[in-house]
């Protein structure tokens, strides 16, 4: 059943585990002042944010606190233990020592870092949609997703060296039309996205970014920047991630909601054991097709996701049809404008007919609509004031109406 489902699906208020709850919230879940079964990644970085050395070991573990990321957060920048125990706290200071050390690493090797920004759904108690605000990452995030990072290397490493079939998370290089397309876009703005006569690097990618911070259509740029790159899928075949900048990466850190990563836990038992290649239960051939069904189930996952959600806000806008609000424009297609309202994080569509009058030509390589007549021209992350038409349910549907350009 849990390859089946290949990973746990997070719904707004809800979530749809991968393995039963006995095991995700009981068994598996890491509570404090309790014994639990674990898998040891052991790392020693050093000061410049390389790891030395590694190893992977089965263990026993025991959590001595369980802290919220706004705890550790707000200690950290505090310098004081807060709500923390003055026996935990040392370990966190050390932690985000390793953590700043990770993060130059990071930057020296061109990892792709894109400042995007995810919205949370807050519930009444009648689970209606109360309100829908920023998502806010805060340093506790990011050491936590950095020391993930390192495990996920090498446990990569540990297994290729191993020679066992196993699923790597592979990010594919842009392909070359797109990379053109995007440069073509570029040009016109007096901007560049690496050295045309080789080949496109993570790094390249990076220096645009930082770049293109202060700029005000720095939004835009980074949203075609996103879309001129592939997907990460899962692939029994390591060919490297792109985005991360890395040789080898795989999933290893969340087995109890994600199939791949429980595949990785025991190729790593296996050579851990020392049991022989040979005896290994899963051939290459066999490793090939797990990776399609687990990238398959991870799209239909997110799909089923972005559904939930905007049928839970196409619901939240029933009542404000005809209020007027704030946006910015998403998208650019030849029948009209994607919108999203500055203030509630909820998309919809400016049809072409709700444009102001005239005949409008879609250029898909700029992005943009231009009227012939006027002049007027629509595009990525233009701002504009729009009124609520029509929400259909039924077809998950937001329409709104130009009201006017800011």
């Amino acid at each position: 059943e849990a390859y089946d489902r290949a990973t746990s699906v997070y719904f707004p208020g809800r979530v749809i585990p991968m393995l039963p709850e006995a095991l995700s919230n009981g068994l598996c879940s890491i509570n404090p002042d309790v014994d639990r079964l674990c898998m040891v990644c052991e790392m020693f970085v050093n000061k410049q944010g390389e790891i030395d050395s590694y190893d992977f070991k089965e263990a026993v573990m025991r959590s001595h606190a369980r802290l919220t990321y706004t705890q550790v957060a707000e200690a950290l920048e505090a310098e004081d233990t807060g709500e923390i125990t003055a026996d935990v706290y040392p370990h966190i200071v050390n932690l985000n020592e390793m953590y700043k050390a990770l993060v130059s690493a990071r930057t020296t090797r061109g990892t792709i870092v894109f400042d995007t920004t995810e919205s949370v759904i807050h519930f009444s108690d009648d689970k209606r949609i109360d309100s829908i605000k920023p998502s806010v990452r805060n340093v506790a995030h990011k050491i936590i997703e950095e020391c993930m990072i390192s495990a996920n290397v090498c446990a990569a490493k540990f297994i290729a060296k191993s020679k066992r079939p196993c699923l790597y998370r592979v990010h594919e290089e842009p392909a070359d039309e797109k990379i053109d397309d995007l440069r073509g876009f570029l040009s016109d703005l007096d901007l560049r996205l690496g050295a045309p006569s080789r080949k496109i690097a993570s790094s390249d990618y990076a220096e645009l970014s930082s770049i293109i911070k202060q700029r005000e259509d720095y939004h835009m740029i980074q949203t075609l920047m996103l879309r001129s790159m592939k997907q990460a899928i899962y692939k029994s075949e390591n060919s490297g991630h792109f985005g991360l900048a890395l040789t080898h990466y795989a999933h290893f850190t969340s087995p109890i909601r994600r199939y791949p990563d429980l595949l990785v836990h025991r190729a790593i038992k296996h050579i851990v054991r020392q049991h022989k290649a040979a005896d290994y239960m899963y051939t290459q051939e066999r490793m090939t097709n797990m990776g399609e069904h687990c990238s398959t189930n991870e799209r239909r996952a997110n799909e089923a996701t972005r559904d939930a959600e905007f049928a839970l806000k196409c619901e939240y806008m029933l009542d404000k049809i005809g209020l007027e609000y704030d946006a910015h424009v998403t998208g650019v297609v030849g029948f009209g404008l994607f919108v999203e309202l500055n203030e509630h994080f909820v998309e919809g569509l400016i049809h072409i007919t709700n444009l102001p009058k005239d005949y409008y030509v879609f250029d898909p390589k700029a992005h943009i609509l231009v009227g012939e007549n006027r002049g007027i021209e629509f595009g990525l992350n233009d701002q504009i004031r729009i009124r609520v038409a029509r929400v259909d349910m039924d077809e998950r549907k937001i329409d709104f109406e130009l009201i006017s350009e800011h």
